[in-house]
């Protein structure tokens, strides 16, 4: 089965890459998405999320809240017929614990910074996700983080549990911008997640996404595979900053997001 399943991929990207015509190619696209890419991810969507759940529990969720989702993500790009690109990885060290900030184009980030990021990472995600079948549960056994923002007192709540899962080497992801993209280009940046950079003194490392908003975009089925980047930055230390520099700091990584955007992003 899974040779039937890998032998079709094969053809069905030899076929995107032939000479069609612009209206063939999105047929193409069409029947391969909903015969073929559809069945397949929410296979291995199920598959991965039991996985975490029956493992994660037992075994804790350092290795198997993360690695599975992990390789569901990377199948996930390879699967949509997206070409992947990453640059900055020698700025890491994988025993350092950061906070990475990222632009949010649109749902094939996660997919990307999950999948390519090379980072045990937790993420901090919105309320609304934990009602999504199986991927919820996951989540939360996971260790990833749940935004409440209906009170100050819920939003506290969220900053407390995320501060004890970024320990050991273990780092988390969050989208400053809060929503994705509507037209591929920087919303304000929220205050949260440096914050918690600061409060724990862990570095913060600016991402620059490229490619996602093309793809798929916001309240759009239609995929439209094409090419995914990712940039890693350099650390920015925050050990000697205090609450004065925070709105520095957040022109700064949001500069130096904007700086490796693509021109039709900016």
């Amino acid at each position: 089965m899974c040779l039937i399943f890998l032998n079709s991929v094969i053809l069905w990207r030899a076929l995107f890459y032939l000479k069609l015509t612009y209206s063939m190619k999105r047929i193409l696209i069409f029947l391969y998405q909903w015969i073929i890419l559809t069945p397949i991810f929410i296979v291995i969507t199920i598959f991965t999320t039991s996985i975490m759940m029956i493992f994660s529990p037992i075994f804790g969720n350092r290795f198997w809240g993360y690695y599975p989702p992990k390789w569901w993500s990377r199948l996930t790009c390879w699967l949509s017929l997206c070409s992947v690109k990453t640059t900055g990885h020698e700025n890491l060290d994988k025993n350092t614990s950061y906070v990475f900030i990222a632009n949010h184009q649109g749902a094939f980030d996660i997919f990307l910074v999950y999948g390519f990021l090379n980072q045990n990472i937790k993420w901090v995600q919105k309320a609304s996700l934990r009602k999504i079948p199986f991927v919820g549960k996951a989540s939360e056994i996971a260790g990833h983080v749940f935004v409440d923002n209906t009170s100050i007192a819920s939003r506290r709540d969220t900053i407390i549990k995320a501060k004890k899962e970024i320990v050991g080497g273990v780092s988390m992801m969050m989208f400053p911008e809060g929503a994705r993209s509507k037209d591929g280009k920087l919303l304000p940046f929220r205050r949260g997640a440096y914050r918690v950079a600061m409060d724990m003194r862990l570095p913060i490392v600016p991402i620059t996404i490229n490619g996602p908003f093309d793809v798929l975009k916001v309240n759009s089925m239609k995929l439209k595979p094409g090419r995914l980047e990712m940039v890693i930055h350099k650390p920015i230390p925050t050990v000697n900053l205090e609450q004065k520099d925070l709105r520095s700091l957040i022109d700064q990584t949001k500069e130096i997001i904007y700086a490796d955007l693509w021109e039709k992003y900016k």
